[in-house]
């Protein structure tokens, strides 16, 4: 199978329903948006040094693209085959694993600066380019019915995400820069 398919060639691609929508569509805009988190998770995943947050990356990589084949398709769509949906379960796993996270680290009193190990800082680009995702999940909402537990995973993500860059400094013996 080539990988060109040529039919996007007039600024067209298809929805997983088979229907046609312009490429700069708020629908494709928003899965293209997570398409790019995943990219970089798979950054930060590739270049940590810890075992359990590469693991952890991992699985949000998987579930990443569950949200981007969510918002590919309507709720409503008639589809050749059943798609995958992000459920509350999904963002259960992601509280239970910040709840964890958070008994390793001191709390929070103050605004930290996204820095520390290189690690941290990737994890931190996660944690942006997830609130930008989230953020068109969102407009899309506004004009299109979607699942809504897209938008409450992505925003439990982009927590998890800093939570992920605090434990990866902690583990680096990097101290956290308050603003």
């Amino acid at each position: 199978m080539k990988i060109y398919t040529k039919k996007g060639d007039k600024g067209e691609t298809a929805l997983f329903s088979g229907q046609l929508v312009p490429k700069d569509n708020l629908r494709v805009a928003a899965y293209g948006e997570v398409d790019e988190l995943n990219a970089f998770v798979g950054l930060a995943r590739t270049c940590s040094v810890d075992g359990e947050i590469k693991e952890l990356l991992k699985t949000v990589q998987k579930n990443l693209f569950v949200v981007g084949g969510d918002l590919a398709t309507p709720p409503d769509s008639k589809t050749p085959k059943p798609v995958s949906r992000i459920t509350p379960s999904h963002s259960q796993e992601l509280e239970a694993a910040i709840d964890k996270i958070e008994e390793e680290l001191k709390p929070l009193t103050t605004f930290i600066l996204p820095t520390g190990s290189k690690d941290s800082c990737y994890l931190h680009i996660c944690r942006s380019v997830c609130r930008r995702a989230e953020r068109k999940a969102v407009s899309l909402s506004r004009c299109e019915k979607i699942n809504e537990e897209v938008v409450i995973y992505l925003n439990r993500l982009s927590d998890f995400f800093f939570m992920l860059a605090r434990l990866s400094n902690k583990r680096s013996h990097i101290q956290e820069e308050p603003w």
